[in-house]
């Protein structure tokens, strides 16, 4: 995903004044990402502290400076979720992903609000995870 994956997301947020729409919506992104390979779906790739479960596959591409990921969910409205993380994060550079204010964007698109207590923790969670990853990086 890239930046204009970003803006479009936004857009698309504000387009909805119902949470529904917004979650329907939410789904559909998930649908449209890649599924992680059955062998990746592995114990040492899985995310803790997530409700579902989520596969993180990181690669960093250290010529370029650039973290690229690959995250995966058994759970629909997860995907959705994973769909927002790529598109702030994936192709980024560890510093550009340290800085970047995601909560500030989770809230602004009214997210954590609307998902249960454990799904929100599992965002973060992910979220946690992705961002260790880069200050390995960084």
């Amino acid at each position: 995903m890239s930046s204009q994956a970003l803006s479009d997301i936004r857009e698309s947020f504000g387009f909805f004044d119902s949470w529904e729409d917004k979650y329907r919506f939410l789904i559909d992104l998930g649908r449209q990402l890649d599924h992680l390979p059955v062998e990746e779906r592995i114990e040492q790739n899985l995310v803790r502290g997530c409700q579902s479960q989520v596969w993180l596959v990181p690669t960093y591409d250290a010529d370029a400076d650039r973290l690229h990921l690959a995250i995966d969910s058994d759970a629909h409205i997860v995907r959705g979720l994973i769909a927002v993380t790529l598109a702030c994060y994936d192709g980024q550079s560890p510093a550009t992903i340290m800085d970047f204010d995601i909560e500030g964007l989770f809230g602004e698109l009214d997210l954590v609000a609307h998902l249960s207590p454990s799904r929100g923790n599992g965002l973060r969670a992910m979220v946690a995870k992705v961002r260790s990853i880069a200050q390995a990086h960084a």
